[in-house]
């Protein structure tokens, strides 16, 4: 029985997203609590390319009508994604973003323990060390100036205009950390899904639909409450994020690190006038990385921990910060779509080589 998921495990480590070995063999621990042996077996048959039960069927000789039914059901437990409306086809999963976010209203205190031992060692091995991350960061509304070369790809409320179908969810992230007893206050229903993965979270009751103006609402709810935004890492999200320091399972082990802004995918970093600032602290108090503290009577920013949220403008009542877009040599590229950022990532790890 162990055999099936120590295959399972390196099947999710040969998808962009990783997941690799450990020391105490807490990947497998994650896997018994989520699959059965057969559920484990049938999700390595599929990949990041959606297919219908039909061709999965001859590639594994099996009935259809019977992995047909097998696949539906792995779908709403959130172990593979399906995608579809009037035919249903299935794909693989990576573990984040993907199967662990698809639990976010079936969660229990054993699997969050194990999870956040896991992480850790996730961020450790892989995420630090790749260019192309699963999330980036966006600069709130607020903080943008007339100045600014912003494309409609880097600002939340113009994604959120474009969709046609916006599904909100809770955060799994403030949502576990709550459970165990190292929550914070800020809003739960923060997640945004958009397009063919709001299908699906709606489909799975993970989410509940949202109009565009709801979804702005929301949205301000969470910059209100000094959330940063991240969407997912293209220029066409299916997700956006609304992410805290203490509870987000990236910001978290970016906020370890000495240097986050050389890992956090940003093309923007945060400026104090020293004329026009009074040392409040303000800024200081709503940055979620450490990257502003006051000295002197001003605020001074570190921009080796900046990752150019702009959440520190919206505070300011003196005009003193600002935003300022890098040098075009140092922006960072965003993926046109999740296909791009897959292969962007597959190939900073060394797969399909």
């Amino acid at each position: 029985m162990t055999e099936v998921y120590k295959r399972l495990a390196k099947h999710l480590d040969n998808l962009p997203a990783s997941y690799p070995a450990t020391e105490s063999g807490v990947e497998f621990r994650i896997l018994k609590r989520l699959f059965t042996p057969e559920e484990a077996e049938a999700a390595m048959a599929l990949t990041l390319f959606p297919e219908p039960a039909e061709a999965i069927a001859k590639k594994l000789g099996k009935n259809e009508t019977d992995i047909e039914k097998l696949f539906y059901s792995m779908s709403k437990k959130g172990l593979i994604l399906r995608l579809g409306t009037e035919q249903n086809t299935y794909m693989a999963a990576n573990f984040i973003v993907g199967i662990w976010e698809y639990h976010v209203n079936d969660l229990d205190e054993k699997l969050i323990h194990d999870v956040n031992e896991y992480i850790p060692q996730i961020w450790e091995k892989t995420w630090a060390k790749q260019k192309t991350q699963q999330l980036r960061v966006v600069p709130v509304s607020k903080s943008i100036s007339a100045e600014m070369n912003i494309m409609p790809y880097e600002e939340a409320e113009s994604i959120i205009k474009k969709q046609s179908k916006i599904v909100v969810a809770p955060c799994i992230c403030r949502k576990e950390q709550n459970m165990i007893g190292h929550g914070c206050n800020r809003p739960l229903e923060t997640c945004l899904m958009l397009g063919a993965g709001a299908y699906f979270y709606e489909q799975n009751g993970t989410g509940r639909p949202v109009s565009q103006e709801e979804a702005l609402e929301i949205l301000n709810k969470g910059i209100e409450a000094g959330l940063v935004l991240q969407p997912s890492n293209s220029q066409k999200p299916p997700v956006i994020c609304m992410c805290c320091g203490c509870c987000c399972l990236v910001l978290k082990n970016l906020n370890r690190m000495n240097e986050p802004a050389k890992v956090a995918n940003t093309n923007h970093y945060a400026f104090v006038s020293e004329d026009n600032c009074t040392g409040c602290g303000n800024c200081e108090d709503i940055c979620q990385m450490g990257s502003i503290y006051v000295e002197n009577k001003s605020a001074v920013v570190r921009l080796e921990r900046c990752i150019g949220c702009g959440l520190c403008v919206t505070k300011c009542e003196f005009n003193a910060t600002s935003l300022v877009e890098k040098e075009e040599s140092e922006k960072y590229a965003i993926p046109a779509n999740t296909i791009e950022k897959y292969m962007n990532m597959a190939q900073e790890r060394g797969l399909y080589n």
